[in-house]
């Protein structure tokens, strides 16, 4: 889930009462905007070959050639110093198939295929305390070299007189990159569905499932527990997050009153939860998010996780958990490339603690995630490093199958993500119902791991739902809420599926939608919950 969404522009924010800071814009911010150095001066880049070229260039003398290849999607970063609160625009003119410019960890935005210099621009706006941002340029695995001139970061700030310190360069997640296969894989994979028995949770048969922005703002206004409309089934409390990567220790703090002006009290809050449960509603902990990052590389984290949670859980009087790991959370060590009986410390103790706490809470126990789709679906591609590629592809698949007897409801992100290699042999893209059809016809078929020689089973229709923006400035992705409603259409009756033949039949029991977020939502007058909740009651 990206805490920072895609600003909506000063009109919007006006309009909320917003208040962003509009400091006299500076020079550019980068250094080395248009590689007028004849070299990578000022950025930190990967793949063999990049570098400044020639030809062709939108402007002066040089520009940047990114060498995108199987492997490696290219990504060149640079880190800058920001005002907090404060309204930027990041800039760029990119030429090539699949070229990404945008905030790591924020805002970003795409062209799938520009034969010409084509002009991208990301606004966005610093958080409360941030005084400095990374920007990023890549293109994507497998899709061959691109092109980025004339970069600009506008805004209050210093410009650079030195080359500034460069960044990791640990590759931009969101969204997160897929690859070109090796070769063409079956369209028609052999699966082994799950026999195992929905868990008795009292959730609908068709569920809206929502993001509360709990502990922050995030542009888009604090909305009161008591305040969620009854259309919404989960409420995901987000984020509890760990005191620092490796330790377990996860907190829940609530939003301040310097953010969140109207935050009701504790006492309210959890006498809200209380209300909302009442009326058979579940509310859950949701771990991680875009800024969240939790390792369990020990034993000893694994089990502060397990008593950190338990007493979030515990204080709150909440109904389960949400494993919304994001980034470089999950990842498997070289060699570990059986999902069945994975090795790597940081899976193998999640699994662990995850199994620990439905013990503790019985059969009750509500237990969602969140992945991008980086970490599942590409699994069919590229599982860890087996393939020469990322270490954290389809890294929540040995998780998933560890837990999928007490799963309640997997709703990968169909949002943030680039180009994905479906059963059909062919890549879907985001912008229209084919991407949401196909990324959950595998969910629910199964499918084979990369070239590992083993296939990842089925799930339970009623443990799928679709993860998808709320509005424009949620994540990139977005879509009508009619678009939804007929990839749900195609899944759950076969009818509207366009070209694409579902592998794994139809789902009349498919549990439904989660969105990023309510919050959003909200902000946008209550579109995706006025078109969906009437349409999932409405369903078989």
């Amino acid at each position: 889930m990206k805490r920072v969404a895609i600003v909506v522009g000063a009109v919007a924010l006006l309009v909320t009462g917003l208040f962003v800071a509009t400091n006299a814009y500076a020079a550019n911010l980068l250094s080395n905007p248009g590689f007028e150095s004849g070299n990578l001066s000022g950025w930190s880049c990967t793949g063999s070959g990049s570098g400044a070229v020639t030809s062709p260039v939108h402007s002066g003398s040089y520009a940047l050639n990114g060498n995108a290849t199987a492997s490696d999607n290219a990504q060149c970063t640079q880190t800058v110093t920001v005002q907090p609160n404060t309204a930027y625009t990041l800039s760029g003119w990119v030429k090539g198939n699949y070229v990404y410019i945008g905030v790591t960890g924020g805002a970003s935005t795409w062209t799938p295929a520009a034969s010409a210099y084509t002009k991208l621009t990301v606004p966005f706006t610093t958080g409360a305390g941030q005084t400095s941002v990374q920007v990023f340029l890549h293109g994507w695995y497998g899709t061959g070299a691109y092109n980025a001139d004339d970069i600009s970061l506008d805004g209050p700030g210093t410009p650079p007189t030195t080359t500034p310190p460069t960044s990791p360069t640990t590759p931009n997640t969101s969204p997160s990159p897929s690859k070109s296969p090796s070769k063409s894989p079956s369209s028609s994979p052999s699966t082994s569905p799950s026999t195992s028995q929905p868990p008795v949770t009292g959730l609908p048969k068709h569920a809206l499932i929502g993001y509360m922005h709990a502990s922050f703002a995030n542009g888009s206004g604090y909305i009161r527990m008591a305040d969620i409309p009854a259309a919404w089934d989960v409420i995901d409390l987000a984020f509890g997050e760990p005191t620092s990567v490796t330790s377990g220790d996860i907190r829940f703090n609530r939003c301040s009153v310097s953010e969140c002006p109207n935050v009701e009290s504790d006492a309210d809050f959890l006498a809200a939860i209380k209300a909302k449960q009442a009326q058979g509603k579940k509310v859950l902990l949701s771990i991680g998010g875009q800024n969240g990052e939790v390792q369990l590389t020990t034993a000893a984290a694994r089990d502060t996780f397990v008593s950190s949670v338990s007493a979030i859980i515990d204080r709150w009087g909440l109904d389960g958990l949400d494993v919304d790991f994001e980034g470089h959370s999950l990842y498997l060590n070289a060699g570990d490339s059986d999902f069945r009986n994975p090795t790597t410390p940081v899976i193998v103790n999640l699994i662990s603690a995850l199994k620990t706490l439905k013990a503790k809470y019985g059969t009750k126990f509500v237990l969602t995630m969140a992945p991008e789709t980086f970490f599942v679906q590409l699994g069919y591609q590229f599982y860890g490093g087996t393939s020469n590629g990322d270490n954290r592809a389809g890294s929540f698949l040995p998780v998933i199958y560890a837990v999928r007897d007490f799963l309640t409801i997997l709703h990968v992100q169909d949002y943030n993500s680039g180009p994905i290699w479906g059963l059909d042999g062919q890549y879907h893209t985001m912008g229209g119902a084919d991407f949401h059809i196909a990324m959950t016809d595998m969910l629910k078929a199964g499918f084979p791991v990369a070239n590992t020689g083993q296939t990842f089973p089925g799930l339970r229709p009623d443990q799928i739902g679709i993860g998808v923006p709320a509005a424009v400035s949620a994540g990139n992705g977005y879509v009508a809420p009619a678009v939804v409603q007929s990839a749900v259409t195609c899944l759950v009756k076969g009818t509207g599926c366009g070209s694409y033949t579902l592998r794994g039949g139809t789902s009349p029991a498919f549990r439904g939608l989660m969105t990023w977020s309510i919050n959003w939502d909200r902000y946008y007058n209550w579109e995706f919950m006025n078109a969906q909740e009437p349409f999932l009651n409405a369903l078989p």
